[in-house]
């Protein structure tokens, strides 16, 4: 077996050798942490089961969690992993912990919309883990095609759409949507998006039990994280061999004249409506206060959308929805408010909304 390497603008380092900080990228920093033998490390976490907060995790639950996706993905020492999420976070650290465990080489880059717009076209990569956006503007890029030269493509960080989901079935390459959360340690389910294993709910791994509590509410035992399970505020619909779909935040769920409505299930309802609109604009749902029915959903479009746009949207919304679940209103925001990670944070854009 050779031995890893990091690649990151231009330069190759050894990881036989002990790495100086060149560098101050926080990757460097956590490999020359980790090969120096650091125990302990604090994480932040995004509000997945309850508020954010900072939790201390240990290096063999870290090892572990690693061990177990190289098992699962049958990766192998000597391929290259492409780290291009932010490394400050667990989606970004877990690349390269899996990496610096696993014996593969790290090819790194500063987060950004596509990626392999910063590496040569020559470098070959194995395996690397993805937001939605990034996939989509990868795809819109001429270089979509390497995505199927990947062993496997990990994409995790927010949901995949349906129109996202539909683009990836005819690759060849593994290509699958994670569920997981920094409590959790990256993921701990996976759904194959790719192929003809194409799956339509995920699968937990080996060793991860699932369960749910009286809210609907998703209950993780996993033996390599503590003893006590995590509770989390994803409601789910279980299944038969240990497999679960999404469908949505609990503390997002929009209660209408008595029923309770997912806005995750809508948005994913209603992509196609903004495809057939040529609508690339982000979006969301939200409630907005009625006299009659307590509360009604109001659709957050970010951008501008002129009356008559808006006024043929909840029409086609009203014609192809159920009443109850189409959206009564449309409000329109410059700039989502964004997380660390990229990610619309929904409670800070909501709070911009209702101040208009």
């Amino acid at each position: 077996m050779s031995i890893p390497w990091i690649y990151y603008e231009g330069v190759r380092y050894s990881l036989s050798e002990e790495l100086k900080p060149e560098s101050t990228h926080p990757a460097f920093q956590f490999c020359i942490e980790w090969l120096n033998g650091r125990t302990e490390f604090e994480l932040q976490t995004s509000g997945s089961t309850g508020e954010p907060k900072k939790i201390k995790v240990t290096r063999p639950q870290l090892i572990a969690s690693a061990q177990l996706t190289l098992s699962v993905l049958g990766l192998q020492p000597n391929e290259t992993a492409l780290v291009c999420l932010d490394t400050r976070y667990i989606a970004g650290i877990m690349m390269l912990v899996r990496a610096l465990e696993g014996g593969l080489n790290i090819v790194l880059v500063n987060p950004s919309a596509n990626p392999f717009e910063s590496i040569p076209d020559s470098m070959p990569i194995d395996f690397v883990a993805l937001v939605p956006y990034q996939v989509e503007a990868i795809l819109k890029s001429d270089h979509g095609a390497r995505l199927d030269t990947m062993k496997v493509v990990l994409i995790g960080g927010a949901p995949v759409s349906e129109k996202l989901k539909t683009a990836l079935e005819p690759f060849r390459a593994a290509i699958y949507s994670t569920y997981g959360m920094t409590e959790t340690l990256s993921h701990i389910a996976l759904q194959r998006l790719s192929g003809a294993a194409a799956q339509k709910k995920f699968q937990a791994l080996a060793g991860i039990s699932l369960s749910r509590d009286e809210r609907g509410c998703l209950i993780i035992q996993a033996p390599h994280l503590r003893e006590a399970p995590i509770v989390t505020n994803d409601l789910v619909e279980l299944y038969p061999g240990n497999s679960f779909r999404w469908l949505g935040r609990i503390d997002h769920v929009i209660n209408s004249g008595g029923i309770k409505i997912f806005p995750e299930e809508i948005e994913h309802q209603l992509q196609p409506i903004f495809s057939e609109f040529g609508l690339s604009n982000r979006f969301f749902i939200m409630a907005a206060p009625d006299s009659s029915l307590g509360e009604v959903l109001m659709l957050v479009v970010e951008g501008t959308l002129d009356k008559s746009l808006q006024q043929n949207l909840l029409a086609s919304m009203k014609q192809k929805l159920p009443a109850y679940r189409a959206p009564r209103l449309i409000e329109t925001v410059s700039h989502f408010v964004n997380t660390e990670t990229g990610k619309v944070n929904r409670p800070k854009t909501i709070a911009l909304v209702r101040g208009l």
